[in-house]
């Protein structure tokens, strides 16, 4: 009895291990399976007055007018005025596999001097992929989040008015062509690259599937044989092994922002054996004018005399404060902050720290 139970928990035990890692759709991409870039330049009418000054945007004007000829309306020779209108960039994305017919998310993002995109509607826009070929069209009112008020003095603005979306604004004219089905091997590619992670990737398919069926090429590629599989389609294997969970193995890193004191510490950055010892400059100085008036009945006038104090003092500090060898960075950080150390002082430390050889980690700063 208590043999079947260990052999039960060993059993269960690789599943949670598994369980707690990452999806596998989540760490890579497969060969096919993306999206593709669209944009267009169109132009948005129904302005409340928030439109494109013509005489400082005439491809405004120029669009304006090829429209309206399209549309049958004779404008040879008419100079515009109007303020409802607005050139813009139209983009979008087209999804792995869209079929014609379809709707996709455009994003709209005015190019001349417009004050606001809200209450406006987009006339239909041709999206481009990269090839110059026309994938979809877009057209409908815009969904523009920032708000202006301004006065004859005064002017605020809140958020971004000048851009908008136009959610399932797009309609999928031209799919693009792929034989997914046709395919002999499966190529998934690391968003990381990391050796680590490559090889737990590469275990994992191998165990789903009970066939060495994966091998990795490099850090950041695993090729699947189609042909070992036995199943029927790419899809069908895609849909068994997109779900695997894999512990991914990152690199040890410390990321910080100067501008706004942000810190962020990834896993396995250690500090070897330092010393670290931080002193503070205080510099004080007080303006204290005197008056000086002279004697009753004396001639003269009142002056003001400045007096200035100036005074630097250095805070005292420990000494130095020794940190043991294999050491969380982590806890160091939550040792400074105890004392009271300010996020600018703290990233000072860092750099000091990796500049002495102690921090084993990358250290990027934004």
């Amino acid at each position: 009895m208590r043999a079947l139970i260990y052999v039960a928990i060993l059993l269960i035990l690789p599943q949670l291990v598994w369980a707690q890692g990452v999806r596998l759709k989540d760490l890579a991409t497969f060969e096919g399976v993306r999206g593709n870039d669209l944009v267009g330049y169109g132009l948005v009418v129904g302005l409340d007055g928030t439109g494109d000054g013509l005489r400082n945007s005439p491809f405004t004007e120029d669009m304006m007018s090829n429209i309206l000829e399209r549309l049958g309306v004779n404008v040879t020779g008419e100079q515009f005025r109007a303020k409802n209108v607005a050139a813009v960039i139209v983009t979008g994305q087209l999804q792995p596999f869209a079929r014609a017919g379809s709707t996709i998310d455009v994003t709209v993002s005015a190019i001349g001097d417009a004050s606001s995109l809200r209450g406006g509607t987009l006339v239909m826009t041709p999206l481009n992929a990269a090839d110059g070929q026309i994938y979809a069209v877009a057209q409908g009112s815009i969904i523009a989040g920032g708000v202006v008020a301004e006065g004859d003095a005064a002017k605020t603005v809140q958020g971004v008015p000048t851009a908008g979306s136009i959610p399932s604004g797009g309609i999928v004219e031209r799919e693009v062509s792929f034989d997914f089905n046709n395919l002999q091997t499966l190529t998934v590619a690391l968003k990381s690259p990391d050796f680590s992670t490559a090889y737990r990737v590469e275990r994992a398919i191998n165990l789903a599937s009970g066939k060495p069926i994966a091998a990795m090429t490099d850090s950041g590629t695993i090729k699947v044989d189609l042909a070992v599989t036995g199943i029927k389609s790419p899809s069908h294997l895609l849909a068994k092994i997109e779900t695997l969970r894999i512990e991914p193995d990152t690199l040890a890193r410390v990321v910080v922002d100067q501008r706004s004191g942000t810190i962020v510490i990834s896993e396995n950055v250690r500090v070897s054996r330092v010393a670290v010892s931080k002193g503070n400059l205080t510099l004080t100085v007080q303006e204290q004018p005197v008056v000086v008036q002279p004697n009753p009945f004396a001639e003269g006038e009142t002056v003001v005399v400045p007096r200035s104090t100036a005074q630097i003092d250095n805070a005292p500090v420990v000494s130095l404060a020794e940190v043991p060898g294999s050491t969380t960075l982590s806890d160091v950080v939550t040792g400074l902050n105890a004392l009271g150390i300010t996020p600018n002082d703290l990233i000072d430390i860092l750099k000091t720290i990796k500049a002495a050889g102690a921090l084993h980690a990358e250290f990027v700063v934004m």
